[in-house]
């Protein structure tokens, strides 16, 4: 069910962003499809509890040929369809990463990897994408507002999301352990042991 939900949070998120103009709050630009990349960033760290690192990473090369599939078939031009999929990559190793290597509660790890992925989310998308080196729809000056616009939406999402997902698991009592601790540890093992 939570492969289901991650690959599909990054089809609704291009559905979302390439239908409706994007929020402006002020100076902060927020396409609607971005509090659905914070879902998404989370469901990637499910992924990683339920089936590990190694695996996590297939699911993700999947999401990404998913994502640049939709992207392109919603008629957004070809610029943009590879700036998306190179902050996809960028975003969703940076997170699987430093997800794996924190020793830290659920909510946590989600929330500082989280952190830097969506960043570089944001930061790779609107310069690349829609910026200056992009298609130019955001001039050099807004670039800083349309990040952080981005960035700021992705990290309350996650934080939402994330508490959103440990209460309802805790409730139940459907918690699992996270199988990236064991993975990690055995790796670390395996290293000093050489």
């Amino acid at each position: 069910m939570r492969i289901l939900i991650y690959l599909l949070s990054i089809i609704i998120a291009n559905v979302i962003t390439a239908k409706f103009a994007p929020l402006h709050l002020g100076l902060f630009i927020i396409p609607y499809g971005t509090l659905f990349i914070g879902l998404t960033l989370v469901m990637r760290d499910m992924v990683q509890n339920k089936y590990g690192r190694k695996k996590t990473y297939m699911w993700i090369v999947a999401a990404l040929a998913l994502s640049a599939v939709t992207s392109h078939l919603l008629g957004d031009e070809l610029w943009v369809v590879f700036a998306s999929t190179l902050s996809f990559i960028i975003s969703e190793t940076a997170d699987t990463e430093i997800y794996t290597r924190l020793k830290l509660p659920f909510v946590k790890r989600v929330m500082f990897s989280g952190i830097v992925a969506g960043f570089f989310d944001s930061s790779v998308f609107v310069i690349i994408g829609i910026g200056p080196l992009g298609l130019g729809y955001v001039s050099w000056d807004l670039v800083p507002y349309a990040i952080a616009g981005q960035w700021v939406a992705k990290v309350l999402m996650q934080l939402i999301v994330a508490g959103g997902i440990r209460h309802f698991v805790m409730k139940l009592g459907i918690y699992e352990p996270n199988i990236t601790d064991f993975e990690y540890t055995e790796t670390q093992s395996l290293q000093a042991g050489k």
